[in-house]
């Protein structure tokens, strides 16, 4: 309680948006069945983000590393804030394509400016416990968020409910303003951005790769297995109308579950998070988030699916926990965004090419088959990974008692 009180305004702010982010994804992702009924059309969603994170990621980075993250996050707010408040006007598929495209370049600067501003703001002694505390938080909005979706909708419609999100966004740029400025004077000194500067950025980064080649195939594994989860989520609402013929108030449900899961597994996270150690969270809490994902898409009756959704959202807040203190205790603060906007572009090339052959061969064969298929490649990933992590060779310095 002690760690809530004291980053109160900045888990509540990052906490808030989450909650109108889960909001706007029902709104959305009925929305444009309702508009389309098709599977390639739900998977387009998730792959207009990535694209748009891949192109933007080529130069984002540097100017992150060397802007004000603080004001750069307000102003990423205020702008997708106006991009999601148009949202509902569109009456094709391709505008909301257009919207959505912009939206998430915006994404792309506010990603690791907030990674950036919690690794500068949060003592390394506290950012296991942080990072378990903001999951619960945000596995709560995943719990609220479709619910208060379902609310909204039955009482006015997708448009009222696509637009809190907007309002969500508003406010958590008011938030972020009262919360101090981290930057050191050097890292917020203006400079132009050249095609030299880019290269040697670039330089650097491809410098650091190779000087941590442990951490490299860590993080290739985690966000391999991570990537192929994101691809599964595109095809959840059409798999519980579709494959279980359940209705959408009970695909609400079925998110909410998953986030009453998330919440008791972020608790739990947040309690044991001075006993157990990072890599305990990343190797179990990524294994078995995988394996419960492939248990709801093999399941055959609701019952099964909804046990599988509880389990997915316990296991994934330490999952997320663990990953996100190994991050930050593994990159340097005055290259996360740079390091980060270049990730960012592989994990979305990753994402892409999930979500497009998950939606391309559930077209041609069936959603259930290629799902299952997926799931077990990200089972056997996080085998990988699990191997990596307990092997002898481990030597990563995250915390205390390290890995």
């Amino acid at each position: 309680m002690t760690i809530i009180r004291k980053y109160s305004l900045l888990i509540g702010g990052l906490g808030f948006s989450n909650l109108g982010n889960w909001i706007y994804l029902v709104a959305l992702n009925l929305f444009v069945w309702h508009l389309t009924q098709s599977p390639a059309a739900m998977a387009g969603i998730f792959i207009v983000g990535p694209i748009a994170r891949v192109l933007t990621n080529l130069v984002a980075g540097s100017f992150i590393d060397r802007m004000n993250k603080r004001k750069l996050m307000i102003t990423t707010d205020m702008i997708r804030g106006v991009i999601v408040f148009c949202m509902p006007f569109m009456e094709s598929i391709w505008l909301i394509y257009a919207l959505l495209f912009l939206a998430n370049i915006a994404s792309s600067f506010f990603g690791p400016s907030s990674t950036y501003y919690i690794t500068k703001f949060i003592p390394s002694e506290d950012r296991q416990r942080f990072n378990a505390i903001l999951g619960t938080f945000n596995s709560g909005s995943f719990l609220v968020g479709p619910a208060l979706a379902g609310l909204l909708i039955m009482l006015f419609n997708t448009t009222v409910t696509i637009w809190f999100n907007s309002f969500t966004f508003f406010v958590c740029a008011i938030i972020i303003y009262l919360l101090p400025n981290v930057d050191d004077v050097q890292e917020t000194s203006r400079q132009r951005i050249t095609w030299q500067i880019l290269k040697s950025d670039y330089v650097t980064v491809v410098a650091f790769i190779r000087q941590n080649p442990l951490f490299i195939t860590i993080y290739l594994l985690f966000q391999s297995a991570l990537m192929i989860a994101f691809a599964l989520d595109s095809q959840e609402a059409t798999f519980i109308k579709q494959d279980l013929a359940l209705s959408d108030s009970i695909y609400g449900a079925f998110v909410s579950v998953a986030g009453a899961g998330a919440i008791l597994g972020g608790m739990v996270a947040a309690s044991f998070a001075k006993k157990w150690s990072t890599r305990s969270y990343m190797a179990f809490g990524l294994f078995l988030t995988m394996l419960f994902y492939t248990a709801f898409y093999a399941s055959t009756s609701s019952i099964l699916a909804c046990v599988s959704f509880v389990f997915l959202g316990f296991f994934m807040a330490f999952s997320n926990t663990g990953y996100e203190t190994f991050y930050q205790q593994n990159v340097p603060p005055e290259m996360m965004g740079r390091f980060g906007s270049i990730s960012n572009i592989f994990q979305s090339i990753l994402q892409i090419t999930f979500t497009f052959l998950l939606g391309l061969f559930a077209e041609l064969y069936t959603l259930q088959m290629t799902a299952i298929i997926l799931g077990i490649t990200s089972i056997l990933c996080s085998v990988s990974l699990c191997f990596v992590l307990y092997s002898k060779k481990i030597h990563i310095d995250l915390k205390e008692e390290t890995l």
